[in-house]
């Protein structure tokens, strides 16, 4: 079924233009937006004005844009949602302005000031029959048709109903959905919000456990510290013993020696002495040559005595112990710091406990 096409206004009736009205309603003055409209970030709209109103009552302290002072912004709550709204320096003058809501008030006030006749009197003509008008619907095929059609065209088998009742049907159908279409965009930005919190505190949790699993590892990292000072120290202690002991030798050795060639160089001045006689008296000389030569000195050290393998670490077990760390589902990081804390009290405990029982047995025996 085709028709001539006229002109059929954006805004066909006066509900239509009362539920419009009612959607352009500022929540703080009761009547219609006042241009500049500004939109929150929580997608309500405002009059600047109001929104400055709020903001003003909220933050009595912020000085005015006029003034001199620099002011560092502050907060209100949207009077639709109590959305907390965060403004900076600029106070309410830093909100976006809301184009489309602005564009809409402006065709909304044309469309108010239209007569209402000049709107009926466009109408869709059939273009089967050019004088009849378009007034019924016909249900089987779904379009818009003339009373003529019906009774001798091409819809005369077909179901039809009154233009107006279909047209009224249809309009209540798309504003539900408009409505359905707004109250989901609602559901879906309260669900963003809500994953934008997850989102937050997800990082939060993450920069928690960071901070703790850095400190775990610091820890381990603190005890190995001391547990290799540790060694090294009784390593140093070794070492030391056995250097005195060996430079105690070497001097012992170095004495011997240097008395023994003073001796030997006695003994030779002597033999080179010419006159029987007084070689004779030298027999004292030969006496200490003879004890010098039976001294017998402090043993050497075993062999051996220079190596320090026993002093090797084995630490293949703990690496391996350290490759098995992983993370514990379940266990929150105070619950972990209490449990360290136990242990530590209870490894202090420990050692003092086997100090003391020591000291009784030493004092026993």
């Amino acid at each position: 079924m085709n028709f001539t096409v006229g002109f059929k206004p954006l805004l066909g009736d006066a509900h239509s233009m009362d539920n419009l009205e009612k959607q352009l309603i500022c929540p703080i003055c009761l009547e219609m937006f006042s241009k500049p409209v500004v939109i929150l970030p929580c997608q309500h709209n405002l009059c600047r004005k109001c929104a400055n109103d709020v903001f003003q009552a909220s933050n009595p302290l912020w000085q005015s844009r006029s003034s001199t002072t620099v002011s560092s912004g502050g907060r209100f709550r949207c009077p639709s949602c109590r959305h907390e709204v965060v403004l900076d320096r600029h106070g309410v003058y830093g909100l976006q302005r809301n184009l489309l809501v602005e564009n809409i008030i402006d065709i909304y006030k044309q469309e108010s000031s239209r007569p209402l006749h000049s709107k009926a009197e466009q109408h869709l003509m059939c273009e089967e029959h050019e004088d009849e008008k378009i007034n019924i619907y016909c249900l089987s095929c779904e379009v818009p048709t003339c009373s003529l059609c019906k009774v001798f065209g091409a819809h005369k088998d077909c179901e039809v109903a009154p233009l107006p009742t279909i047209y009224k049907r249809q309009k209540s159908e798309l504003s539900d959905g408009i409505a359905m279409l707004v109250a989901g965009n609602d559901r879906v930005q309260a669900v963003i919000t809500q994953m934008e919190e997850v989102c937050q505190t997800i990082e939060e949790n993450s920069r928690r456990q960071k901070q703790l699993l850095n400190q775990r590892f610091e820890g381990l990292c603190a005890v190995l510290e001391e547990r290799k000072g540790e060694l090294l120290q009784a390593l140093a202690r070794e070492q030391e013993e056995k250097l005195q002991r060996v430079r105690g030798l070497i001097r012992q050795y170095g004495d011997h020696l240097e008395a023994s060639s003073k001796l030997v160089e006695s003994a030779i001045q002597s033999m080179e002495e010419p006159q029987m006689a007084l070689y004779l008296q030298a027999k004292e000389l030969i006496n200490k040559v003879g004890t010098m030569s039976k001294v017998e000195l402090a043993g050497r050290p075993e062999p051996g005595y220079e190596r320090m393998d026993q002093f090797t670490v084995s630490v293949e077990h703990v690496a391996e112990m350290l490759r098995t760390i992983d993370f514990q589902p379940g266990t929150s990081g105070e619950e972990e710091d209490e449990e360290v804390a136990v242990e530590g009290e209870e490894g202090n405990a420990g050692p003092e406990e086997e100090r003391t029982d020591g000291r009784e047995s030493t004092g026993q025996h």
